[in-house]
This record gives structure tokens, C-alpha cells and sequence, in this order.
């Protein structure tokens, strides 16, 4: 099982995968590497690294104080070290395009370029409050079946999804036990994001804006509660180079096997190449 010990002193799983250009894919905020399985099967030529950020995934539980993007993003940097990598292109989906931002700002010479998947430099209010409410709390439902029926019936954005897909979404984001469904990552990290929410609002264009001169890739699920029209239209604006794609029938966040996703990564990665 591959795993790195950080300098301090947690120990977090990873995966390291194929051959070609480093990809190191960052998860959203409650996931894990399982985020990108659905893009995995399409990538050629390319070495997919996948971390579980620590209380994520496989990853160990600790100080949620240390559940923190600042951390997370210097968790990232050491696996890179561990893993003998000057460089390596960054994928990040939502929680993991805000650490690529971080990155941008503070180890732009570790980056060959990044690809954001549904999140930008502001957060939409009605997105937030989704994930606030259903951050590091056990799901209603008692099995995966319960879960499956409403998840397809609510949507949530989300168009022509078979049941096959909810199935396997919910199979990755709970553990079914005899008392119903398990979030199966540390609760606490509802402490550690809260805590931060209580904080003001910092302005994050200044991170979007460390981008330039990066290779840059923004997908948008079309029916996002998370990245508004707004906020995608003035990263366009400042970034006219952008490899800009709204993804219909999504919401947040695409899975990145759809066509217009596939299609934007790929002209994404021929351009680091």
C-alpha cells in the first residue's frame, strides 16, 4: 500500500499510476482519489498520481487544525518530494482547485500547469450552505439502496445520470453498517471548516490571478451551485488563454468522463506537453 509519512508525522495513502506526464489530481473537500476514477480510463501517456488528504480516504485521522488548505497544500509538495518529482500538473476538483491556487501562489516552479474542475477564486453563497450542512455528518439514509433512490430523484443539477452512477457515488461517499450509512472520513473536519468560516471571507482572485503564465484549464458544471456564471465569466476575462468549458447537464461537480470534459483535458494536456 503506498503511503508517505509527512513532516509532521501523519501518514497519508496514495496511488501513482501510468507512465508519462505527472498528474497530480486533488480531490474535493469530503473525497478522496476516487474522484477521478471515472477520468482514469481515458488518460493516455500520462502518470496519475492520487493523494488522500489526511482524515480523507485512506489517509490518516489527526489534529483537525491541521485540516487546512495551507496544510493540505504542503501535503501535496512533500508526496511530489517523496516521489522525486521537480514538477508535476495539477488537477484540481473544487477543495483541490483552491490548494492548486495556493500552489500557484507560493511554489509556481513546481507547476507545470493546472486544471480546475467546478470551483473558482469566490464560492457561491447557496453552494456553501449545501456543503455546510451535510459536512462531517452521517447521511439520513440507512442503506445504499435508501441512498441511491433519493439521490437519483433529487438531482441535483444533475442530468441523464443512470442509477448505475448514483449507485457508485454513494458506494464512494458512505460505509453501510448495521446503524445505517457512515461518512467515512474524520467528522472533525466539520470543526476545522467552520471554524475557518468564521473567519472573513478572504479575497481569493489574488490566488487565481498567481495562475498566469501557467497552462490553465476551468471546466464548469452547468448547472453549479458551487462556481457561478459570474464568477466563470471574470476568469475568462482575465484569463482570455483559458481552456473554458461549461459541462451541461452537471452540476457541482462534473464527473470528468463527460465529452465536452474529456475533450477540454485533453487539449489541456497537449499544451504541457
Amino acid at each position: 500500500m503506498p503511503r508517505f509519512t509527512t513532516s509532521d508525522n501523519f501518514s497519508l495513502y496514495y496511488t501513482d499510476d501510468g507512465e508519462g506526464l505527472p498528474l497530480l489530481c486533488l480531490a474535493g473537500l469530503t473525497r478522496d482519489g476516487h474522484d477521478f476514477d471515472y477520468l482514469a480510463p481515458h488518460l493516455d501517456a500520462v502518470r496519475m498520481i492520487r493523494l488522500d488528504y489526511r482524515g480523507r480516504g485512506q489517509s490518516d485521522w489527526g489534529d483537525p487544525a491541521t485540516y487546512t488548505i495551507p496544510v493540505e497544500a504542503r501535503d501535496a509538495l512533500e508526496l511530489l518530494d517523496h516521489l522525486g518529482l521537480e514538477k508535476a500538473a495539477l488537477l484540481g476538483t473544487s477543495r483541490g482547485g483552491l490548494i492548486a491556487m495556493v500552489l500557484a501562489a507560493t511554489a509556481k516552479g513546481r507547476l507545470l500547469g493546472v486544471a480546475l474542475n467546478d470551483i473558482g477564486p469566490e464560492i457561491a453563497p447557496g453552494g456553501l450552505a449545501v456543503i455546510k450542512d451535510y459536512l462531517g455528518r452521517n447521511p439520513p439514509w440507512k442503506t445504499v439502496d435508501e441512498a441511491v433512490g433519493k439521490l437519483s430523484a433529487a438531482r441535483f443539477g444533475f442530468d441523464d445520470v443512470p442509477e448505475s452512477r448514483w449507485r457508485e457515488e454513494v458506494e464512494k461517499l458512505y460505509r453501510e453498517t448495521p446503524d445505517g450509512l457512515k461518512i467515512p472520513y474524520d467528522p472533525k473536519l466539520r470543526d476545522a471548516v467552520l471554524g475557518d468560516g468564521a473567519q472573513p471571507a478572504p479575497d481569493l482572485w489574488p490566488l487565481f490571478d498567481a495562475l498566469k503564465g501557467l497552462p490553465l484549464c476551468a471546466l464548469r458544471g452547468g448547472n453549479s451551485d458551487l462556481l457561478s456564471e459570474e464568477t466563470f465569466a471574470e476568469m475568462k476575462a482575465r484569463r482570455p488563454d483559458m481552456i473554458a468549458v461549461e459541462v451541461p447537464g452537471r452540476g457541482h461537480i462534473p464527473f470528468l468522463d463527460e465529452p465536452e470534459a474529456l475533450d477540454a483535458l485533453s487539449r489541456w494536456i497537449k499544451m504541457l506537453g
